[in-house]
C-alpha cells in the first residue's frame, strides 16, 4: 500500500490457490497482428502508468536490484524507473524503438530486438546481476521461451522483477492476458516462469498505491 506520506509497504501474497493453465492454440493471438516493428515505429514519450505506480516500481527496484550490479531492462523504453540515488555498474536496455531508448538517461547501452520474432536475447551467458520487465510481459507471444533465455543471461540467484498493471495497449496484448483478471495474471506469469525450469522462489507482490493505477509484481530468482 502506498499512502499520502509515501510510506511504501510490500504486501507479499502466497500462491496458495490451485490454478492450472491449459492454454488454447490462440492464447497468444492479438487483435492487431500487424508487425511489431510497424506498431512501435513511432516513439511514445509518455508514461504508461501513473506517478504512484511508477514510485512503486522504483521502490521494488530499490529493494531487489543489487547496487553496483549489471542490470538488464528488458522490453525497455525511454523510462526505466530505476532509483536515481543508486549506482549500477551498467544498465542495458532491449526494446523496439531506438529513439525511445536513446532518450533514456538511465541506459548505458541498448539494442533493438523483436522478441516475438526471435526469443533469444543478444547477450552472453551469466551476463547480468538482475533483470526487469516493466508493464510489458502481456505483449509477448512466446513468453516461456523469452523468460527461459532471459534466465540464460542472468547470473545464479539473480532476481527477475516483472511488473504489470491494468493499463496496456489492448490491440497488442495477447488473448489470454485480456481474458484474465489481475490476480489470475499473476498465476499466469508464475506458470510461465515455472515452465522454463529456470527460476525459484517465485512470489507475487501487491504494491498498488492507495490511489491510481494498481501495480503488481512477480519476483523470482534465477536458478543458474
Amino acid at each position: 500500500m502506498y499512502n499520502l506520506f509515501k510510506l511504501f509497504i510490500l504486501t507479499i501474497m502466497n500462491f496458495n490457490k490451485k490454478i492450472s493453465f491449459q492454454l488454447p492454440d490462440d492464447a497468444y493471438s492479438r487483435m492487431d497482428e500487424t508487425t511489431d516493428e510497424e506498431f512501435y515505429a513511432i516513439p511514445r514519450f509518455v508514461a504508461h502508468i501513473d506517478y504512484g505506480a511508477i514510485d512503486s516500481v522504483t521502490e521494488l527496484y530499490r529493494k531487489y536490484l543489487p547496487e553496483h550490479g549489471d542490470i538488464l531492462d528488458l522490453m525497455s523504453s525511454w523510462l526505466s524507473h530505476l532509483p536515481e540515488e543508486v549506482t549500477y555498474n551498467s544498465v542495458t536496455g532491449l526494446g523496439m524503438n531506438e529513439r525511445e531508448m536513446f532518450h533514456n538517461k538511465q541506459l548505458d547501452s541498448w539494442s533493438t530486438h523483436n522478441l516475438n520474432d526471435d526469443p533469444r536475447l543478444p547477450f552472453g551467458d551469466n551476463q547480468f546481476d538482475a533483470g526487469v520487465i516493466c508493464v510489458s510481459i502481456d505483449y509477448l507471444t512466446n513468453p516461456i521461451a523469452v523468460l527461459q533465455d532471459t534466465g540464460r543471461t542472468l547470473k545464479k540467484d539473480a532476481p527477475l522483477v516483472i511488473t504489470y498493471s491494468n493499463r496496456f495497449f489492448e490491440a497488442k496484448a495477447t488473448s489470454v492476458w485480456l481474458q484474465l483478471d489481475d490476480e489470475q495474471r499473476a498465476y499466469l506469469i508464475k506458470f510461465f516462469l515455472s515452465e522454463t525450469g529456470s527460476y525459484r522462489d517465485i512470489r507475487l507482490i501487491d504494491c498498488s498505491p492507495e490511489f491510481g493505477d494498481p501495480l503488481y509484481a512477480v519476483v523470482a530468482k534465477n536458478i543458474g
